[in-house]
This record gives C-alpha cells, structure tokens and sequence, in this order.
C-alpha cells in the first residue's frame, strides 16, 4: 500500500529526472547553434576545399613536378681549382724542323668550367599519384642557364686562352632510339656550341647539321661512313694502290648526294688489320689523292680501341702519310676507336685504350711534323652496355677534360644510338640531354697556341 508520503517523494523523483534532460537538450541545441555561427570545430576536414569557383566539390591535391623539386642550377661559372685528372701531354704549339724529344707527360694544368650535374627531368624517376582533375596549368620546365659563350671566348683571349669546343657527340645508325637528336643539335648550334656526331648509313641528321653550318657558320664536325662487309675492310689481296681505287669507287657510288664533301667527312674503312700498316699506308696515300681529286674531307684507318702499337706508325710509308695527313688538317684526318671496354672504368689502362691518341702524337712530335686531326669516330664504354646516366656523365665530364687541350682532336662520338648490339641505343638515348645540358651550361680553357 503507497502511503502519501510515498507518493509525493515518487513525484519529486521524475519532476528531477524530466528537469535533467530538458537541461541537456538545451545544451545540444546551443552547441548546434554556435556551429552554426562560424565557431571553430576541433575536428579537420579529410579532404582540400574545392579550388576553383563553380567546383563540383572534387578535392584538388596539387602533386609538384620533378622539374619543379629538382630545378637546373643557376649557374654563374667561375675558375675552379685545377682539376688532375689523369697525367697527360700538354699541347704542342707549332711543329720544329727536325726531330725532336718525345712529349713528356705532365699533369694538366687547364681549368674546368661547369655546374653540378642534376639529372632532368625526362631521365629522373617520377612518382606515380592517382589522378585528380586540377583546373590548374601545369607547370613549364626550368629554362638551362646557357653560358654566354661568346663574350666568355672574348674574355679569354683577353687574357690569353681559349675556349675548348665540345669534344663528345654521338654516333647513329639507322634505326635505333635516337629521340631527342635533333634538339640536341638545335640547341647547341643555336648557342654556337659545336658538335661532334657521326651517322653509318643514314645521312638524314648529317644533311641537318650540314645546312645549320651553313645557315650560322658553326663549325661542327661531321662523319659519315656507309657500312657493310665490302665497305668496311679493302681487299688486302690487291696491291694497296689498285685496292684504294676499287674501295674509293665502292664508297663513291653510295656517297649521299645531299651530302656536301666541304663539310662532312667521308670514312671508308673500319677497324682495319694493324698487322698491315705498311700495305695500309700505301692504300691511304692513293686513298688521300684519290679523295683531293674528288674534292672529298677523308679519315683513314678507323683503328680498333688499343690499336695499334706505336711502331705501327714509324714504317716509311706511314710516316709518308702522317706528313701528308699534317700538310693538309683540313681535308685529311686519322679516325681511331677509344673505348674502356668496361663500364666500370672509363680511365682502365689509361692511355692506353681511352687516350691512346697520345701515342700518335708522341710520333709525329719526334719525327718534327705538325700533329694531325683526330677524328674519334667511337668511343664510349662496351658495345652493349653503358654505365648510369650519373657516371656516364662523370666519365664524360674527365674525358672533356683529357681531349681538351688538343684542338687537333675535333671530338668524339658515343656508341651508339643505332639498331642492334643489344639494344645498346636504349641506354645511350638516356644521354642524350643531359649531354646536351653539359655543353650549354659548361666549359673547358686551353692556352692558346
């Protein structure tokens, strides 16, 4: 039984328990409303506001490019400290009656211009993001910081040096991965930077190069050789003279005619027989006469890398020739081959693989005759392999600085961007720019003669 005083306490109990949630439901509403107002919330949004007016409410999330993280240097060159590369002869000046003490070799003494190396951003690993649609432009590339090389050449003759040209181009063939050749060319012959580029077979990007020579004055070094087994080798059968003739009218009936003689090389014979250097002289002298009839620039031998032996150049008849080769630098050139034959290595058995040119001047400074052109029609690392684009570069970067202070050495050219050899033209299109961003953003001195 509820006595009365039960009751009313019972009463009071749920007036209590109504009046507590009245009170917290005013107090929600209050929270509601003060959001309402712009009070701030603790909690952050999961996702970007939209960017754009008229947004349909997709998130943008702004991903920075690679040329955007990794910019091109700004570069100001200054004299740096001089480098030692490898020890090598100092260029001669002019040649002395007589013979004369073979060249000695010191450590060089030329400065080094050049930025640090950064990898752009077509060879630079990208991140993969999901895509987003952005109403925003994407961003251009960094411009190269391209060295002004004119008044740089004024301001050191002024102080009684030279500007280095470019020494490392390319060597193409027909097919391959040549992707991104022709901005190469453009961009340094619009600097007035030369190039050095060597085509077997394919006279396309030669007949470009001939015609910006033509167009802005240059000088760019060209080579073209046609390739097959009778275009390679002479017939060592015949008397050397009757072999040069039968060899000059091979060539002679494949010679592109939009190929200008005046400014591209011909190179008819390639990695010839050393062993045969005295019949091989004779065939380059009848080649050399043959080639001043028909108002043709030649590069004779093509010698493999590491050959040949320096008394493969003091036979009479190869003397004969070096002194006609000396007469004339203008038509006349040695071709050689320098590779490492590792890519570990560029300088392994320095001089004698990579540098061995130097032995052919040791030669023609002791017999007193002017040291010849050098044409360095292959050069590089192995026939299949190169190393990555960052020590390629370095490797590149020390033979500038060896081939430098020899203006008779007109350059040479990476194997090799053309078809087969295991795809080899794959790696070496990797070089392509940044070896095109070395020769706009740097460069070399040698005293002048």
């Amino acid at each position: 039984m509820i006595t009365g005083r039960d009751f009313i306490k019972r009463h009071i109990l749920t007036i209590f328990i109504i009046l507590s949630l009245l009170c917290f439901l005013t107090a929600c509403q209050a929270g509601n409303d003060e959001s309402a107002t712009g009070t701030p919330i603790a909690t952050a949004p999961l996702l970007p506001s939209p960017t754009a007016a008229g947004d349909t409410g997709t998130a943008v999330i702004p991903v920075p490019t690679v040329a955007e993280t990794i910019p091109y240097p700004v570069v100001t060159p200054q004299p740096a400290e001089p480098t030692e590369i490898v020890p090598y002869p100092e260029p001669q000046a002019t040649a002395t009656a007589g013979p004369i003490q073979p060249t000695v070799a010191i450590t060089p003494t030329q400065s080094i211009f050049m930025p640090i190396f950064t990898v752009d951003e077509e060879s630079a690993p990208t991140a993969t993001a999901t895509p987003l649609p952005s109403a925003t432009p994407t961003s251009t590339p960094t411009p190269i910081p391209t060295i002004d090389f004119v008044a740089v050449t004024a301001d050191l003759a002024a102080q009684g040096q030279a500007l280095s040209t470019h020494k490392i181009g390319f060597h193409i063939g027909v097919g391959g991965n040549r992707d991104g050749l022709g901005e190469w060319m453009e961009r340094l012959n619009e600097a007035g930077v030369p190039f050095f580029l060597k085509s077997v077979s394919d006279a396309g990007p030669l007949f470009e190069a001939q015609e910006m020579i033509k167009a802005g004055g240059v000088p760019h070094t060209l080579v073209f050789r046609h390739s097959g087994d009778e275009y390679d080798v002479p017939d060592y059968s015949l008397p050397p003279a009757e072999a040069a003739r039968q060899h000059w009218a091979l060539h002679m009936a494949v010679w592109p005619p939009e190929l200008d003689p005046n400014y591209v090389w011909l190179e008819t014979i390639n990695e010839v027989d050393k062993n045969e250097s005295e019949w091989l002289a004779t065939f380059a002298l009848e080649t050399a006469a043959l080639a001043e009839r028909d108002g043709f620039k030649w590069a004779a031998f093509g010698w493999s890398s590491g050959e040949p032996e320096p008394v493969h150049w003091e036979g009479e008849q190869m003397v004969a020739f070096l002194r006609l080769v000396a007469s004339r630098p203008d038509r006349l050139a040695i071709a050689l081959h320098e590779y490492s034959y590792t890519t570990a290595d560029i300088a392994d058995g320095f001089p004698f693989k990579v540098g061995r040119f130097q032995q052919l001047f040791a030669v023609t400074d002791r017999y007193g005759l002017a040291r010849p052109t050098v044409l360095i029609t292959e050069w590089g690392w192995e026939y299949q392999n190169i190393p990555s684009v960052e020590q390629a570069m370095a490797d590149i970067a020390w033979a500038e600085a060896l081939y430098a202070p020899y203006p008779q050495v007109k350059g040479a050219a990476i194997w090799y961007l053309g078809p087969g050899f295991g795809h080899v033209a794959d790696q070496t299109q990797q070089l392509i720019r940044p070896v095109m961003i070395y020769g706009l953003t740097a460069y070399q001195v040698r005293p002048l003669p």
